[in-house]
């Protein structure tokens, strides 16, 4: 069955292409002014942690992180802190990271039921087919909240506190418009979910909407590629390394790296300025012109994959490929967590306990936190997780029969209860929790280095949180054996943020992206028999159209450079058409005919309000056949080249009173710009006629 037509069903006038239909405009045309901005602030917007680094523009290569934030787990680092908030009963905002999470800790069972706690939520805008500024995200007590609101609360938070900090530093109050403010988001989300965070900004007053290029939307996977371009050798873990390093095999290499790591980490970690040197570093300087490196960042809640090459001499950076990715980040150890829990104790059990006991499931999820960080391929000994008291006994209560009960009659040989109130799990038992996790990481890699633009890679960069994981590291290293230099930098769940500050600072740095999807517009075309569906013909005022044309402006995978802009012309299908609307269509496909194809979506509306003006070209068409008129002129000769030859004389004159009508000839023209190549697209839509334009981001949220 056919996709119903939304021109028709609409009842849309539609916009016909005009003459040219394709102008590619140099991309130093549309560079906006730039701000004298005192100070770049970078959030990394996090699954399961956040924080903020800054620099100042007069000292680019001075990176600060984020006050130390008080709290924090066993064996966790506190260099960012949780992705958690808290609201109040009356919903009002109270906290956020470890405060939050130590107050709803705190709070009686019976009180904390009335509090909103909220975690892991960023994953909504990534899972959510049709995100709306009306989506909404659930509490841990069940109760819903509105998903913009918690976004912005968060954003908020970390305005408040680097501006204070800020603030503490220059003995005086400091300017939020003094700020260029950067927020990282993953490459593979999609428009919705980048202007969704664009739009939490607006609301969490990081920037106006009138100054929108006071923020930046970085891509994690980008930010770190472009801080893995300063690595020193002190700075990185190379597991690509064959030979012996310090006197340990290569095998061995995978932990003992990151503890010394680790251990170099806490050794400075008192200082919170990292120094960023203005040359490459000596990695970096192994490559040469048209060298591929492929940056893997692993996350809490997704993972990217991102393939770029050197181009010199500026050292600036090409996409290959475009982004891909997917869920696989390390939350997935989480749910496989809670599955397990749910074979032993019974799916209802789990359901009950979290909605009852919510501040006891957290704590659960905290030790569980702590223990999988340890989880290693040569690790011997069991992990212990404790179990809160109140799972305990609420599980008495709910069953009959204790927890050692459960155990013993669940057949799960490789987890054994503890007198101390532990679950023991042996080594094979929590390494399997990682293993559907890395295998999709693994499975998506293979395909990746199976395409012809992902040859001859010289450095796999492995950065984000859960690349400190050991089990991690050596499926890596055994996929790729040894085809690639695996490098992972020291302080690995930083290098999104310093890479974030480093962009703000330098935009430009990414000249030429690859488009994630094939965009364009809904238009009208003449219709032509045996060439256009007899479906899609529409008849109007005696004109045959073909209905729903896709006109492409962009198609997936295609390069594009920095500010690249695409120009169209169209004209109204319809002369009196007060209002021109012109739908913007996206689809993974990259030969796409109409907008009712299958996979083809609307994805956003640029709106051109053409009422009360009058074209200026028509009235100067009326304006000279009224001075002029026409004069007929005859001759005998057959052929005649000029009135002013010989025999030929002015026999008559015509003359033609046009007061008060139009020129049909005149035909508006309306020229839609889209800029691509930056982390966002740009459109635009001009009446030629009158200069009125409409110059905005793409509304990708009403759908």
């Amino acid at each position: 069955m056919a996709t119903p037509s939304p021109a028709k069903s609409m009842g849309d006038p539609g916009i016909t292409p005009l003459s040219p239909t394709h102008v590619l405009k140099d991309s130093e045309e549309n560079e906006p002014t730039r701000h004298p901005y005192v100070v770049v602030v970078a959030i990394d917007f996090g699954t399961t942690s956040s924080g903020y680094a800054y620099a100042f523009t007069k000292e680019p290569e001075c990176i600060h992180t984020m006050r130390r934030w008080e709290g924090g787990d066993p064996g966790v680092s506190n260099q960012k802190t949780p992705t958690t908030i808290l609201l109040s009963p009356d919903r009002k905002f109270h906290s956020f990271g470890y405060a939050a999470r130590d107050f709803y800790h705190d709070l009686d069972p019976t009180e904390s039921k009335q509090w909103l706690y909220l975690e892991k939520f960023k994953m909504k805008l990534h899972t959510t087919a049709n995100l709306s500024i009306d989506t909404d995200l659930h509490a841990a007590n069940g109760k819903k909240v509105k998903a913009l609101d918690i976004f912005a609360y968060a954003l908020a938070f970390f305005k408040e506190q680097a501006l204070k900090e800020l603030s503490d530093q220059a003995w005086a109050d400091f300017d939020n418009a003094d700020v260029r403010w950067v927020i990282t988001v993953p490459a593979i989300w999609k428009m919705p979910a980048k202007q969704f965070m664009r739009e939490a900004a607006y609301k969490a007053g990081l920037v106006s909407r009138d100054n929108p290029d006071q923020l930046i939307i970085a891509l994690e996977p980008e930010a770190a590629s472009i801080y893995c371009r300063k690595l020193r050798l002190h700075q990185m873990v190379d597991l690509g390394n064959k030979t012996a390093l310090n006197g340990y095999s290569p095998t061995e290499n995978i932990g003992v790296g990151m503890t010394q790591a680790k251990e170099h980490v806490r050794r400075n970690r008192q200082s919170r300025t990292f120094l960023v040197e203005n040359v490459i570093g000596e990695l970096w300087s192994e490559l040469t012109e048209g060298d591929r490196y492929v940056v893997v960042d692993c996350g809490g809640g997704t993972v990217d994959l991102t393939v770029h090459q050197i181009r010199m001499p500026e050292g600036h950076l090409k996409e290959l490929y475009k982004a891909s990715g997917g869920p696989y980040g390390s939350i997935g150890i989480d749910y496989e967590f809670e599955k397990l829990l749910c074979k032993i104790f019974g799916q209802d059990f789990i359901d009950q306990f979290k909605i009852k006991r919510p501040a006891a499931w957290v704590d659960l999820m905290i030790a569980f936190e702590s223990r999988k960080r340890a989880a290693a391929p040569d690790r011997s000994n069991p992990l212990n997780i404790n179990l809160p008291f109140s799972f305990i006994d609420y599980y008495k209560k709910f069953r009959g029969h204790s927890v050692e009960h459960a155990l013993r009659k669940s057949n799960v040989d490789f987890v054994k209860w503890s007198s101390q109130g532990m679950l023991r799990m042996n080594p094979d038992a929590m390494n399997a929790l990682f293993k559907p996790t890395i295998d999709h990481i693994i499975q998506h890699l293979t395909e990746l280095f199976e395409r012809p633009e992902v040859t001859d890679i010289r450095f796999l960069f492995l950065v984000g949180g859960f690349a400190e994981s050991p089990l991690l590291q050596q499926a890596v290293q055994k996929m790729l054996q040894g085809h690639s230099r695996i490098i992972i930098p020291h302080d690995v769940g930083l290098t999104i943020l310093k890479g974030a500050v480093l962009f703000g600072l330098d935009p430009s740095i990414i000249k030429v992206r690859r488009s994630p999807l094939t965009y364009g517009v809904g238009v009208l075309n003449r219709f032509v028999e045996g060439k256009h569906p007899p479906e899609k013909m529409l008849v109007k005022e005696g004109t045959r159209w073909c209905t729903d044309v896709f006109d492409t402006f962009i198609s997936t995978d295609q390069s594009v450079a920095l500010g690249e802009t695409v120009k169209r012309s169209y004209t109204p299908a319809k002369p009196s058409q007060q209002v021109i609307v012109i739908h913007v269509y996206c689809s993974e496909k990259e030969s796409v005919s109409f907008i009712t194809d299958p996979g083809v979506r609307k994805c956003g509306t640029l709106k051109l309000d053409v009422s009360g003006t009058e074209s200026p070209a028509a009235r100067r068409e009326i304006q000279t056949l009224m001075q002029f008129g026409i004069h007929v002129y005859c001759s005998e000769k057959e052929s005649v080249s000029f009135i002013t030859d010989p025999g030929v004389r002015k026999c008559g004159t015509l003359k033609l009173d046009v007061s008060g009508t139009e020129s049909p000839a005149a035909r508006r023209e309306i020229q839609t710009l889209m800029q691509f190549g930056d982390t966002e697209i740009r459109a635009m839509a001009v009446d030629v006629a009158t200069s009125r334009s409409v110059k905005a981001s793409i509304d990708f949220l009403s759908q």
